[in-house]
């Protein structure tokens, strides 16, 4: 699907705030189901949700694994997937601004700049894109660890609670993922963003190990590091959680630490990506 084909209706010029947001909606989903759409033709795109999740959870499993102890002999199956939710849906924000800054460099974003439709669609058809693909991620780490004995000992609900918990933090992080493709240059740049920033994030964290052990300086950033959030929610809503002695806010309420770290997120990042966005529209 190219851009002269995409089926977007013209401005609504003056009209209501609510009809301009559902023209700015449909444009969106629109640009969502033409990236969406590139994907059947290069699948290759899917490597970051499909095989590299395997790819960790096998490494750290058995590799690694066998060397950290928990306390009170916790599974260390149920520990790792929960952390790698959070690492797989934060790795949304690199798998953006590189997708995002390639648009840019073969001149795709230049032919939707001259279509009618909303600045923000843009960027947005891209974010809910990218959240689709998560989905299939979800799918994929749930399959592996139920493959290597991780359970979900808490029922459906409160697995579908931490389900959708990891989708908004998702979502959250596509938007980071925007903002960083509107400031740099190049697809590689991007993606030399995301070992720069994304790993060591994903690393100083709890995803993988607890943060007991860590000097207090670097616990404390860990305890309060998104990703620490979402993997600690996933342990409560999974089951199998392992203690800890931690007074840090977040720790003690991982859940509702989530949904303010994502609405945070989207509150600074979706207008920035879109300002920045639209001061490239008018250079």
């Amino acid at each position: 699907m190219t851009a002269a084909s995409l089926p977007i209706t013209g401005r609504p010029g003056a009209e209501p705030a609510l009809s301009r947001a559902w023209w700015a909606l449909k444009n969106s989903l629109v640009l969502a189901r033409r990236s969406i759409a590139r994907i059947a033709r290069e699948p290759e795109q899917l490597i970051d949700v499909t095989i590299q999740p395997v790819i960790f959870v096998l490494l750290f499993t058995y590799v690694f694994g066998s060397a950290i102890h928990l306390a009170g002999g916790a599974s260390y199956h149920q520990f790792l997937i929960s952390g790698m939710f959070g690492m797989t849906m934060a790795g949304t924000a690199p798998g953006t601004a590189v997708g995002l800054t390639t648009d840019m460099s073969s001149g795709l974003i230049d032919r939707f700049r001259s279509l009618p439709i909303a600045r923000s669609a843009v960027l947005a058809g891209r974010t809910m894109s990218d959240l689709a693909t998560q989905v299939l991620g979800i799918a994929v780490l749930s399959a592996t660890g139920l493959a290597i004995g991780w359970r979900m000992q808490n029922g459906i609900g409160d697995a579908l609670a931490a389900f959708g918990l990891s989708l908004l933090f998702a979502f959250s992080m596509t938007w980071a993922g925007a903002c960083a493709g509107m400031l740099l240059r190049s697809p590689e740049a991007a993606q030399a963003m995301g070992f720069v920033l994304f790993l060591p994030l994903a690393f100083v964290s709890n995803a993988f190990v607890p943060t007991q052990g860590m000097p207090a300086w670097l616990r404390d950033f860990a305890n309060w590091n998104p990703m620490s959030a979402i993997a600690a929610a996933c342990r409560n809503l999974f089951g199998g959680s392992v203690p800890t002695d931690t007074t840090a806010w977040p720790m003690l309420h991982p859940e509702l630490a989530v949904v303010l770290w994502s609405v945070g997120l989207i509150a600074v990042f979706a207008p920035t990506a879109v300002y920045l966005y639209r001061r490239k529209v008018l250079r």
